[in-house]
């Protein structure tokens, strides 16, 4: 086994929480604060007051200079403080009516699985094969073409609810009628 392997990490204080942490590989040698939000925080705002009281960096944001590049900033960009938050716009929901609608029944046969959920439970195998015999790879044509495939199987096997095998039946399977059941072996 390489030496490079054997080598055992050490764990370290955190300089916020106090707390003994397992540097990440990639930088342990400078690493001094644990991954918890609070511990990022707080090295940040160390990181920045650090910063702020180097000599050269008092003024760093003061002076005429920084003055007219934030009002040149500003007029480039009217309004941008008041701007609501990208994630309000455009929202696909739909208001709610005022007025409550009929209460209708759902036909249980009616129901089916979202696109996602039929595609996702299918083996990745069936999905090509589907897509191959369909020529589209479009989850609703697919997700179709299962439905009626799994129906069509459900009832040669005679799976489908409300429609009982009869074993007494001795059709032939390609007469359109149910093929009679195997033999026990």
């Amino acid at each position: 086994m390489a030496h490079y392997m054997k080598v055992k990490r050490r764990r370290r204080r955190c300089l916020g929480c106090k707390q003994l942490f397992v540097a990440d590989p990639r930088n342990h040698y400078h690493q001094r604060w644990c991954s918890e939000p609070g511990c990022q925080h707080a090295r940040q705002q160390a990181k920045q007051r650090q910063w702020r009281s180097r000599p050269e960096n008092r003024d760093y944001f003061w002076g005429a200079a920084h003055v007219d590049r934030v009002k040149t900033w500003r007029q480039k960009h009217p309004g941008y403080w008041k701007r609501p938050p990208k994630s309000a716009k455009g929202t696909l929901q739909e208001l709610c009516p005022s007025q409550p609608s009929e209460e209708q029944k759902v036909n249980p046969s009616l129901v089916v699985g979202a696109l996602q959920e039929v595609l996702s439970t299918q083996h990745p195998m069936i999905v090509g094969l589907i897509s191959m015999l369909t020529a589209s790879t479009l989850q609703e044509d697919i997700v179709a073409t299962g439905r009626r495939l799994i129906a069509k199987g459900q009832e040669i096997l005679g799976m489908v609810p409300r429609t009982p095998l009869n074993h007494n039946e001795q059709n032939t399977p390609g007469s359109g009628a149910l093929a009679p059941a195997p033999a026990p072996v």
